[in-house]
Parts: C-alpha cells; structure tokens; sequence
C-alpha cells in the first residue's frame, strides 16, 4: 500500500517542482497523480473524493509563506510544491485520525476480546497483543476460545510458550463462553492484570458467529473489543468493520499484513468512513512485530518523509543505552573495527525487515523498495570468516588474507576487497563528522553548541538518555596525529597488496 500511495504523492509533488505559483490548473494535474494512485490502493471512492476536494480547496485558499522561520531561528524557503505537500500530510493525518491506541481498564486489568473473519490472523495478534502487554510490565494471560478451527489451541499454545504467557484452554465440550468465563475467574484468582481472549471467526459474516461473539461479550465484559482486518481485504475490511460494530461496538481494529500488501487502503478509509480506528499494526510474522498506529508516522512514511518517531521506538527496544552511547562515541572518534559493524548490522535486523526501517528513516524512505536483505547476509558471512586480528585491523587484509575469507564466506576476493575500501572510507568519514570542525560541527545550531563548550554533537547521535557531558574542540595537535596515523595505515594497505 505504501509503495503505489507514495508514488502517487511523489509524482504529484515533482509535477510542481519550480512552479512559482499554485494555480488551480497545477493543482488538478497533481490531484490527478493522487486519486490515481489512492484508487489503486483499494481506497473507497467516496474517501478519496472528500480527500481531494479537502486538499486542493485547502491548497488554494490558504497564503503560501515563502519563508518560515524553525524552533532554532534559523530561516527556510518554502517553495509551493512544499506548501502542497504539507497540506497533503494535514489531511492525511485528519483521515486516518485522531487515534488513541492506549487499552482500557477495567478492575485494574486490562481486558481484550479479539474478533474477526477466519484466517485474518487473531491468533498470532492474540500473541503479538500479550507481548505487547509484557512490554508495558503486565501479566497476560491468553484464553483459546476459538473450538472450531483445527489446531487454534495448539497454535497459541506454542506462541504463549515462545514469550512465556500461560494459556487458559477449557474442557473438550465447552462453549466459547464457558471457557472465556473460567479464563476471567482465574485471572482473578491467579493475580493476572491482562487478559486477551481468541475468539473463532468464519469465511463470512453469520448470525450465529454473532449470536456466539455477543455471548461471550456479554459473559466477560471485556474492556476493549478489537476487529483484526486484514489489509488483503480493501475496502472489503470496511465493510466487515461496519458489520462487527452494529453487533458489537468495537472499540479499534487492528491492521494485519500492512507490510506485504499493494492494495491496503483500508488502513486509510476505515476511519473516515465507520468511525472505529486503527489501534494497531500488524508488520510482521513474529510476536514482537506488533506497532501502535500513529496517523502522522504513515502519513510521513506515505509522503516519503519516513518516521523518524517510529524509528526511535524501534531502536529503543533493541538496543542497550549506554553501550549504543559508547559505540557512538568510538565511531566518531574513527575507533571501530568490522567487528563493530557487524554489531550493528545486527542491530539493525532486530528493528524488523530492513526495507521497514529504510522507510522509516528520513531521506531514505524513497529507497526502501531498492533494499536487499540478501546483502547483510553477504557482509555477515564475509566478517564472519575473517580472523579477530582482521577484523579489528581490516588494512592487514591482503591478495592471499582475500582469498582465504573469500573461500570461507562463499563470496569472491574482489567482494572482500570491496567490502574493506567501502569501511575504510565509511570509517575516515564518520571520523571526519565527529572531528571538531567537521561535518557535523557545521549543521546549523551543531556548530555553535560546540563552540561554546556545550553539548558533545556526538552525544547527539548517541539516542535519549545521552550523558551530557561537555566536551573541548580537539587541539590541533590531537587533528595532525590523527591524519598522520591514518595515512600510516594506508600506506600498510598498499603495501601488503604490492
């Protein structure tokens, strides 16, 4: 869904790339790209006709301010292309929310009771919600009330066993609402403060799946009623969602398979036209790949902006503050091996699928569908055959060093030759951001923190929570050193090449 939306917002905005004035003849032929793109995305008609009469009405009748003026002071141009683009954003947000994805309590506990057409996915969400719930420091307990589908017990048995969350399963015989019932009672008894109850589905929406999910509603009174969609749906995902919210009052729908999907307009459309919203995006096979639905993160990653927001969250969960502060340091000082960034390339795949996290970053979600998985893996095995000597000192590499690791990874002498120019010049780089004077000293603000013996702009890139230290603008001496040493090593390489 991301990919055909995002194409069409890019076109639009190219389209007036160095017009100087926003006419309504420009406007229209954007528009065009937009609605083009919107509809191939399975949007509802009547969604994308409201979002565009918003935006072009909006695109004209607002004043375009030529130059704004940011949180630091500093002074930017804006063109009207980028006047466009945010009014695009605007009202993307406005479509898609405004969205709490916080659960309700109630007792203290926080109860979840997940609906559904069969094969949606409620199982692994059932999975992906406790761990959710972990995450927050609850204790979930996990009910199988679905006695229909064959091996739905054994499967959230083996997902509550993957993240340490009982299973509440009731005798062969019982009905849904029985078993849903015991389930609330031992949480009670047995101190659970969260409790997600897996209900069956069907092919198609029925009166007795109905009359049974009211049931069990009504023998529970679950806090939060969640309808699992998946994005393989369309617009089809709305109208089941009006469907469930006539019987049932749901509270949010959670969004399966928005990664892997071209036709996911429901993640735009759901909220305009029924009300309920998105709480929850499913991005992922595993239990953890489960993200609270933020409208301006999509609307950003929509607009090829990524979602530097998301991206923090992500980079939270996976990695350790304090080391990630003293790696950062070393990399600017230019004081890491391969060692170092295989580490971080592993980092990196614990955030999720790499094209998600591309998208997600600024500048580069426009490259997200270039991305290659495959080539980590390259890096990996090639890193992974070099000795510790090598990889802490990869300038030792050599023809015949080469040609050993390149029998070891599978790969050819000119790649691990490759690989080492490509970490030389990434490692001379970052030292030279991390240099006083350097790149990074002249970002604007950056430079003048430095300057008056402020925040280390190193400190900077080390993520929340960073230490705060004060540093001094390196000496002169410490920068000749420094650029004598790597011309040392430079001169080494080349001469265990010869």
């Amino acid at each position: 869904m991301l990919e055909i939306v995002t194409r069409g917002f890019q076109a639009a905005a190219e389209r007036l790339r160095g017009v100087t004035k926003l006419g309504e003849e420009k406007i229209e032929e954007s528009l065009r790209e937009v609605r083009d793109s919107l509809l191939e995305a399975d949007v509802d008609l009547a969604v994308v006709r409201d979002f565009l009469a918003t935006v072009k009405r909006r695109a004209l009748g607002e004043k375009v301010h030529t130059r704004v003026r940011d949180a630091s002071g500093q002074t930017h141009r804006v063109t009207p292309g980028q006047h466009f683009v945010a009014v695009c954003q605007q009202e993307l947000i406005n479509l898609m929310g405004p969205v709490d994805a916080s659960l309700r309590k109630a007792g203290g506990a926080v109860s979840v009771m997940l609906v559904g057409l069969q094969g949606v996915g409620k199982t692994t969400v059932a999975a992906k919600l406790a761990r959710h719930l972990q995450k927050q420091g609850r204790r979930p307990l996990l009910v199988a009330a679905d006695v229909y589908r064959p091996a739905a017990t054994e499967q959230l048995q083996i997902l509550g066993a993957s993240i340490d969350a009982p299973v509440h399963r009731g005798a062969e015989g019982d009905a849904p609402p029985e078993i849903c019932r015991a389930a609330a009672e031992r949480a009670r008894r047995e101190g659970f403060d969260a409790i997600v109850y897996d209900t069956a589905g069907r092919l198609a929406i029925d009166d007795e799946l109905m009359q049974e999910l009211e049931s069990v509603a009504g023998a529970v009174s679950p806090a939060n009623t969640l309808l699992v969609c998946d994005a393989l749906m369309g617009r089809d995902a709305v109208n089941v969602a009006r469907a469930f919210n006539e019987r049932l009052a749901i509270d949010g729908v959670v969004l399966t398979k928005i990664d892997g999907d071209a036709r996911g307009g429901a993640a735009l459309a759901i909220k305009a036209v029924t009300g309920i919203p998105i709480k929850f995006l499913g991005t992922g096979e595993t239990v953890d790949r489960l993200e609270e639905f933020r409208p301006e993160g999509l609307a950003s990653r929509i607009l090829g902006m990524g979602d530097i927001v998301g991206l923090v969250k992500d980079f939270e969960e996976v990695v350790d503050e304090k080391q990630a502060e003293e790696d950062a340091e070393r990399i600017l000082k230019g004081e890491f091996g391969l060692d170092d960034l295989l580490t971080q390339l592993k980092t990196i795949q614990k955030m999720g699928p790499l094209r998600e996290v591309f998208a997600k970053m600024p500048m580069f979600g426009q490259m997200a569908d270039q991305v290659d998985e495959r080539e980590i893996v390259k890096v990996e095995a090639m890193i992974g055959s070099m000795t510790p000597m090598e990889r802490s000192r990869p300038e030792l590499i050599e023809k015949s060093r080469a040609s050993r690791i390149a029998g070891g990874s599978g790969r050819k002498p000119k790649e691990i030759h490759d690989l080492v120019k490509r970490f030389d010049q990434m490692r001379e780089m970052m030292s030279q951001l991390g240099g006083a004077g350097g790149l990074l000293s002249r970002i604007p603000g950056m430079g003048q923190l430095a300057g008056a013996g402020g925040v280390d702009p190193r400190a900077l890139l080390a993520g929340p929570g960073g230490s705060g230290r004060t540093s001094r603008p390196r000496s002169k001496t410490a920068d000749a050193a420094r650029k004598r040493k790597r011309k040392q090593a430079r001169k080494s390489r080349k001469k265990g090449r010869r």
